[in-house]
């Protein structure tokens, strides 16, 4: 309410209501609303207005408890389809080793058989490769895909090592995806060794031709589900562990499919390590 002051009068000036000049303000604007208080919660504000306004200069110590809610970020449950493979910047290792399998695919689609042949059988983790160049074939049949680039297992790699570098990084991606391959190999072939040795088997079992990079997918995915929510881990464990021994029971290759299941549960086995890994990651 608008109060005069008669000129002229004597004697002390009459007590001014505090809110007067912010009433006359805001009956100019909103007149049902001129017995409300500047600054408190869930006051109305004419349109156009922000919903969060900072207190008037005299009301400073009256709007100081009142927060602000900050409205949702827009992007927040976007979708990012992009961070499913890899990158030069975000997934490097992943990235690189993709560009060489691509390479060494090409290589094997497009050069002459015999050459294909020949360089598959020097990267072959047999048993007469091991004993005498282990590191070499070790590291070379790790650079072949059986069955070209589009196989489930090169699909899985992309997917799976990307997904696992995002947590834990490039270099510890490497160890678990190589430590997977060697071990694999290494608990397959020297069983057919010494069954040879033991007249189990023929010496032709020495030179069985043996390369790719299945041994290392197998316990990438097993590290990879470790770090998962309980909810996608088991299904995807047991989805995965399904088909390989379904492919065991098959009988089409035996020995690469037991060394398929023996990978994935070293990769169960990198769990502790893996998990880590990324809570260093995120520190």
């Amino acid at each position: 309410m608008e109060r005069t002051v008669a000129a002229g009068a004597t004697g002390p000036a009459p007590e001014r209501a505090p809110s007067s000049e912010a009433g006359r303000t805001g009956d100019a604007v909103l007149p049902d609303v001129a017995g409300l208080l500047d600054g408190m919660p869930q006051q109305r504000v004419p349109v156009g207005a922000s919903a969060v306004s900072s207190p008037a200069p005299g009301l400073a110590g009256a709007g100081a408890g009142v927060r602000e809610i900050a409205a949702p970020r827009a992007g927040i449950l976007a979708l990012r389809p992009w961070r499913l493979l890899p990158t030069p910047t975000g997934t490097p290792f992943t990235f690189a080793y993709a560009v060489v399998l691509t390479a060494t695919s090409l290589i094997a689609a497009y050069a002459d058989p015999a050459l294909v042949h020949a360089l598959h059988q020097g990267s072959s983790t047999d048993v007469a490769h091991l004993v005498h160049t282990p590191l070499t074939v070790l590291l070379a049949s790790g650079l072949w895909t059986a069955g070209g680039i589009v196989t489930p297992y090169t699909i899985c790699f992309l997917l799976v090592l990307t997904a696992l570098e995002r947590r834990i990084g490039g270099a510890r991606t490497a160890v678990v995806f190589l430590l997977g391959h060697v071990l694999a190999t290494l608990v397959t072939e020297v069983p057919v060794g010494l069954a040879v040795l033991a007249g189990h088997l023929p010496d032709s079992s020495l030179h069985r031709l043996d390369y790719g990079v299945s041994f290392g997918v197998a316990t990438s995915i097993g590290a990879l589900t470790g770090l998962l929510r309980p909810w996608l881990r088991w299904p995807v464990l047991a989805l995965f562990g399904a088909l390989l021994v379904q492919d065991l029971l098959g009988l089409t290759d035996p020995l690469t499919n037991w060394g398929h299941l023996i990978a994935l549960v070293i990769g169960v086995g990198l769990w502790p390590l893996v998990r880590r890994w990324r809570a260093a990651s995120a520190h």
